[in-house]
């Protein structure tokens, strides 16, 4: 196949992607929804334009599919593992194109700070991509949303911010969504794996201390 319809099926493919992954996130409530996963695309291909990453298929369908097998989102790691074949199965990827996906998907997830070290530019830009919509205004939306649909209180200045955690204890034990900004959000800009990733979170952090400080006056009853 020439240049030019390699590159058609390729749109294709994602087009499919698209209309199937609308069909099953765009009622989703916990801030994983197909705008989320829309949002992630695109900051995925601006820092790949900025890093001078040409090769943007496979980290445009990473993107897109990376909260598909999320266990936050499944009643098990089975049936996210075969949600995301089931999606990959959509597209006309060959065996060494769909090690490098996997690769990529299983190595997003903050996992409470026990994450995965990269070495792929192109992981390295999808976690920086997704942490990019964790932080800033949306990524305050995004914690609330989240904390309400799990019935998380909204603060409790009586739980300890946890600093270490094992994934268990990341994902049941006891917080409140401020103290999930302290536990994972604002860690992530120094976490951040491209120079670009690490221009883009600045503004987003200062943003969520900003909203932390106005929160904190609130709170206390402080003017």
């Amino acid at each position: 196949m020439d240049g030019k319809g390699d590159e058609e099926l390729k749109r294709t493919d994602i087009e499919r992607l698209i209309n199937a992954l609308k069909r099953e996130f765009n009622d989703e409530s916990t801030g994983h929804d197909w705008h989320h996963l829309e949002r992630v695309r695109n900051n995925a291909l601006l820092i790949a334009e900025k890093e001078n990453v040409s090769d943007t298929f496979i980290i445009e369908i990473a993107a897109l599919l990376h909260d598909v097998p999320d266990e936050k989102l499944n009643s098990s790691e089975a049936e996210g593992k075969r949600k995301l074949e089931e999606y990959i199965s959509l597209l006309s990827l060959s065996e060494d194109e769909k090690e490098e996906l996997y690769g990529i998907i299983y190595s997003i997830s903050y996992k409470g700070g026990n994450e995965v070290s990269l070495t792929s530019d192109k992981a390295m830009i999808v976690r920086d991509a997704d942490r990019l919509d964790a932080i800033g205004a949306i990524g305050i939306a995004r914690t609330f949303a989240y904390g309400g649909k799990k019935g998380q209180v909204l603060y409790d200045p009586d739980i300890e911010i946890r600093s270490e955690m094992t994934l268990t204890e990341y994902r049941t034990g006891k917080s409140s969504s401020i103290h999930h900004f302290h536990e994972k959000l604002l860690k992530l800009k120094g976490l951040m794996c491209t120079e670009t990733g690490k221009l883009l979170a600045e503004e987003r952090h200062e943003y969520m201390l900003g909203f932390l400080k106005q929160f904190n006056k609130e709170w206390n009853g402080q003017e």
